[in-house]
């Protein structure tokens, strides 16, 4: 008789842990045996805190919603968790993160922003959440470069400022940056806005400290256009506004030409600086469980080809295999302007852009 109730004790004992296996989400179920029960009580956790936050200056509403479902499925939330998104520029999300901050009033979960001086400055300060994910532990060649921080951040996806032109309107056969100056006639060819983007700033630091201050000069001569945007960048390419964009983005041209267009791009000789959109979590964010979740997933390998996919955004994943090799390269086959990401300082950057402004708006 005892055993008997041994046995079926067992089966019993048995019959719970396969039941909470099958009930197990995804993420529990790859994770490691001795992370799962951790993995189990941030989910629990995030469900309770009912929804997550993010602002972005780079992700279409059709990435969103892809990431989203998928972020769902991953970790067993409910169908109608809500994954709240918004769409910024880059200077509009340094603004709102500095009143928050500054205020103590935090509603953002987490931002992702391609502008590490400002975000190392941000950790100094203690505003980013110390959190290590576990998928920083595919990033090392990342953090190597200097593009993120163990423990605070790295990059969800990094983008590129390269020449772009329609090949509807122009038959352009350069391979350098140099073979910009003179190719198309003046005020047909448009500039990042560095006066007022961050990200184009920075790109225009990297490329001074290899082109020297006379090539804008002469980039000022041909009269270009100022353009905020990335969308607005394409958008004026195909209409046959301009000839040429000198800080385009392969991410438009994957997007664009999807729909039909026939935009071209080049990968200088000389390289490009490689602009790594870095996710953080705010200290004091309101849904810090969900927003762990959620970086996780988007730094994982399921995320980052969702990224790669739709948004042509390289990686900073060691060994990560692109979806769209022409527009997001693997990034160790990119030849990098070098930058020293933590020496930049603000000084630094008022003074680029101080000069950047009386060369194109003296």
């Amino acid at each position: 008789m005892l055993r008997l109730f041994s046995v079926m004790t067992l089966l019993v004992l048995l019959s719970t842990a396969s039941a909470a296996v099958a009930q197990d989400p995804p993420a529990v179920v790859g994770a490691a045996a001795d992370a799962r029960d951790a993995l189990r009580t941030m989910i629990e956790a995030a469900k309770k805190e009912g929804s997550v936050g993010y602002f972005d200056t780079v992700l279409q509403p059709e990435t969103h919603d892809e990431l989203t479902a998928a972020f769902r499925k991953t970790y067993g939330m409910p169908a109608g968790f809500p994954v709240r998104y918004t769409l910024s520029t880059t200077l509009n999300l340094i603004t709102r993160v500095e009143q928050e901050v500054g205020s103590g009033n935090v509603t953002i979960d987490i931002a992702s922003i391609a502008s590490p001086p400002w975000i190392n400055g941000l950790v100094r300060a203690g505003h980013i959440m110390q959190y290590d994910s576990p998928a920083y532990q595919a990033f090392g060649s990342a953090f190597a470069a200097g593009l993120g921080k163990p423990g605070y951040y790295a990059f969800n996806g990094a983008y590129i400022f390269v020449p772009t032109w329609n090949a509807d309107t122009l038959n352009f056969k350069g391979k350098s940056w140099k073979d910009i100056l003179g190719a198309v006639p003046p005020g047909r060819m448009s500039l990042n806005d560095s006066g007022n983007s961050a990200t184009g700033l920075l790109a225009y630091m990297g490329l001074r400290s290899i082109l020297g201050i006379e090539y804008f000069k002469d980039m000022a001569k041909m009269k270009p256009v100022f353009i905020l945007r990335s969308e607005q960048t394409a958008e004026r390419l195909i209409s046959g506004q301009d000839l040429m964009a000198f800080g385009g983005m392969p991410t438009r041209v994957h997007q664009y030409n999807e729909r039909g267009a026939n935009l071209k791009f080049i990968l200088p000789e000389e390289g490009v600086v490689l602009l790594g959109q870095a996710s953080f979590i705010l200290a004091k964010a309101p849904h810090p469980n969900a927003a762990k979740l959620w970086l996780d997933f988007t730094l994982s390998e399921p995320g980052q080809t969702i990224l790669s996919k739709r948004e042509a955004l390289i990686s900073g994943r060691s060994g990560f295999k692109s979806p769209l090799p022409e527009f997001a390269p693997p990034i160790d086959s990119l030849k990098l302007i070098k930058m020293d990401w933590d020496s930049i300082d603000q000084d630094a950057i008022r003074r680029a852009k101080a000069e950047w402004q009386s060369i194109f708006m003296p």
